[in-house]
């Protein structure tokens, strides 16, 4: 053996007899005082335990909101660009793309509380106090719709509200209802039962439309004759049509939105109600209606603007009021496709609805509304 792999295997003993054995304590650190483990447990469970002490009301929870969340939430908690909207989204669940919010989804109120007070503001955690957390609590819970205006929530009164989804989840039972149907020994060989066989055309189940000589429609005969008969509809005449002011008349209508109110068609009031999900986080319209973050709409419809009694209005409303708007289609149309361009200034940040259908349906819903 040489002398390098001789000082080699030394180096490596002395190394291994200078370790401490595994079963010794390594002496580093000392047991956590209460105190110490006290400040880290800030867990709030949905009964309410390990909640501070503390209370907050609606009013000044819009205060803090707009201070500290409304960069990213907005003013009215309806989301900013990717941030995620806090209110509204009731009945959505089963759509396609469910609006998920405290007043749509969360179970619990705890969950609220707590995600406010470890995690929020981003960038800046743990900023928010208690009494604020409190107060932020309560002005979402107002802006969902579920407290009114003069709410205080506390400690004490903390468990008795019950989120709307309370009771919509359930155990996740996937390990005895599902794993089990993929947990058996794959088949890799002759699998199929017979060959498979074609029986019956789409025609013939009666789900492909027919043009009326019984041919499937889009059929290439049926295209074939629409190129012919364009052909021949054009070699009638070479003179040219001489134009009329009618057809200009229908296309400029067409262009500029109604200046009377949608007609009542029960589909559009129905897809109006539909689209009005969007805002009843701040506005409310029916029987009972109050203001809230927003002024409630009934017969908003062809009203003067600034009209509804008890609400405090932004100064640019107030003085377009002054100036003669009044809240008819025309108007309705331009403001709800983006509130921002037409009154310059509104404390309304939410970014306006840009399909004309989705406006027509709206007016329509609110149409059905008496003052």
């Amino acid at each position: 053996m040489s002398r390098s792999h001789k000082l080699f295997l030394a180096s490596c003993a002395l190394a291994v007899t200078a370790l401490p054995a595994l079963a010794d304590p390594l002496g580093l650190g000392r047991a956590a005082l209460p105190e110490e483990i006290a400040a880290w447990d800030v867990a709030v469970l949905p009964g309410g335990q390990g909640l501070k002490p503390g209370s907050g009301d609606v009013l000044t929870g819009e205060e803090v909101f707009a201070e500290k969340c409304a960069s990213c939430h907005g003013e009215f908690a309806e989301g900013l660009d990717s941030w995620p909207v806090l209110a509204g989204g009731e009945g959505s669940l089963t759509d396609p793309r469910p609006v998920k919010t405290i007043g749509s989804y969360w179970p619990h109120l705890s969950t609220v509380w707590d995600y406010v007070h470890r995690s929020m503001p981003f960038g800046a955690a743990q900023t928010v106090s208690v009494d604020e957390t409190y107060a932020i609590t309560a002005f979402l819970l107002y802006s969902n719709g579920l407290v009114e205006d003069d709410f205080v929530l506390s400690d004490q009164n903390f468990a008795e509200v019950v989120l709307p989804n309370n009771d919509g989840f359930y155990p996740d039972d996937r390990p005895e209802t599902e794993y089990v149907k993929f947990t058996g020994e794959p088949c890799m060989a002759n699998c199929a039962e017979g060959i498979p066989q074609v029986t019956k055309r789409a025609v013939e189940l009666n789900v492909t439309p027919e043009d009326p000589d019984g041919r499937p429609a889009g059929s290439l005969p049926d295209l074939h004759a629409a190129a012919e008969g364009a052909v021949t509809e054009g070699a009638v005449s070479t003179e040219a049509v001489p134009a009329t002011e009618e057809p200009a008349t229908e296309v400029a209508a067409a262009e500029e939105p109604a200046t009377e109110p949608a007609a009542a068609d029960p589909a559009l009031v129905e897809a109006g109600a539909k689209v009005f999900k969007k805002c009843a986080a701040c506005h409310k319209v029916g029987e009972g209606a109050k203001n809230g973050t927003g002024p409630m709409l009934n017969g908003i419809v062809n009203r003067g603007a600034g009209t509804v009694e008890g609400f405090k209005y932004s100064k640019p409303l107030q003085d377009m009021a002054a100036a003669g708007l009044t809240w008819d289609a025309a108007s309705l149309h331009a403001f709800l496709e983006n509130p921002k361009a037409f009154m310059k200034g509104t404390k309304m940040s939410f970014a306006g609805l840009k399909k004309p259908e989705e406006r027509d349906a709206i007016i329509a819903y609110l149409s059905t509304f008496a003052e």
